[in-house]
């Protein structure tokens, strides 16, 4: 049978047996329609792959996100209506918790003003050289706030690298860092954590003036006021540098899985919302210096 077949046996079983609204029917049917008609595939090839690039650009043309769920709701019915009539086995949706939690695309920053971000601590004083080390740590690693501010001294391999960190459901992920971070973490343990210290002893690597762990509230303040400064402070958000780490580095053409272990995302579907973000870029960059765009 073909597809449109099975859309208008679809339709009919929403109208007659399940008793939809015709209003309803109807936007089913367009969603549905739209869906294949992006996708161009038969109903039986459809992966997992072919719905997170489809939500993907449902977020990314400004979609709203009643929208977004009532699309995945539609095609969610569709493909449990093709299991039901058992011409599926396999439902590639079965991987889509809640539409609600679907958002909009991250904010980051671009290369440049990740730069002036960086030039901004004085680093002649104890907290500035802190500051500067975790901007470059934060960027060069792509870790959550919540990961940098529990990071301890002892996860911390300066001469291979890379630091241990534990993200969400305390799961363990080991990610390198570069070079530049590794100079500003060398010279802020030498200079300028023993003066937050002032004798006392700690297991974390940041501390704030009273030798304590430093807060997530702390970073905030931080990055809002290095944003004030360069006129970007309505960017700044709580995970600006991570989303800027993921987006930069699937723009010089990393590949999708080494990003979604760095960033310790359990699926791979989360991940890629940056690889439009990247292709919306690499436009972006086209439709500047390309004579004929």
């Amino acid at each position: 049978m073909k597809r449109e077949e099975i859309i208008k046996e679809y339709l009919t079983y929403l109208k007659f047996e399940k008793g939809l609204a015709s209003n309803t029917v109807e936007s089913y049917r367009r969603d549905v329609e739209k869906f294949f008609l992006i996708i161009n595939k038969n109903y039986d090839k459809v992966a997992e792959k072919d719905i997170s690039e489809y939500i993907v650009k449902l977020i990314a043309d400004g979609i709203s996100h009643r929208s977004v769920a009532r699309n995945i709701s539609a095609l969610k019915s569709f493909f449990k209506y093709l299991q039901y009539t058992e011409r599926l086995k396999i439902n590639p949706l079965s991987f889509i918790s809640q539409p609600k939690l679907w958002k909009n695309l991250p904010e980051y920053l671009s290369v440049e003003e990740v730069e002036k971000l960086l030039n901004l601590p004085d680093i002649s004083k104890r907290g500035g050289l802190r500051d500067k080390s975790i901007i470059e740590l934060m960027y060069s690693t792509g870790i959550r706030v919540s990961e940098l501010v529990n990071l301890k001294l002892d996860k911390i391999n300066l001469d291979m690298g890379f630091i241990t960190v534990f993200g969400k459901g305390n799961k363990e992920r080991i990610i390198p860092f570069g070079d530049e971070a590794k100079n500003w973490l060398l010279k802020y343990l030498k200079e300028g954590r023993k003066k937050f210290l002032k004798g006392k002893d700690s297991p974390y690597l940041y501390l704030n003036a009273r030798g304590g762990k430093l807060s997530r509230q702390y970073i905030w303040k931080m990055l809002k006021k290095y944003g004030r400064m360069i006129g970007i402070e309505d960017k700044i958000k709580p995970h600006i540098l991570r989303h800027s780490f993921a987006t930069h580095l699937l723009e010089k053409g990393a590949n999708l899985r080494l990003v979604q272990i760095l960033l310790g995302h359990s699926q791979i579907s989360t991940t890629e919302i940056y690889t439009f973000i990247s292709r919306k870029r690499i436009k972006e960059i086209y439709k500047k210096f390309h004579p004929r765009a």
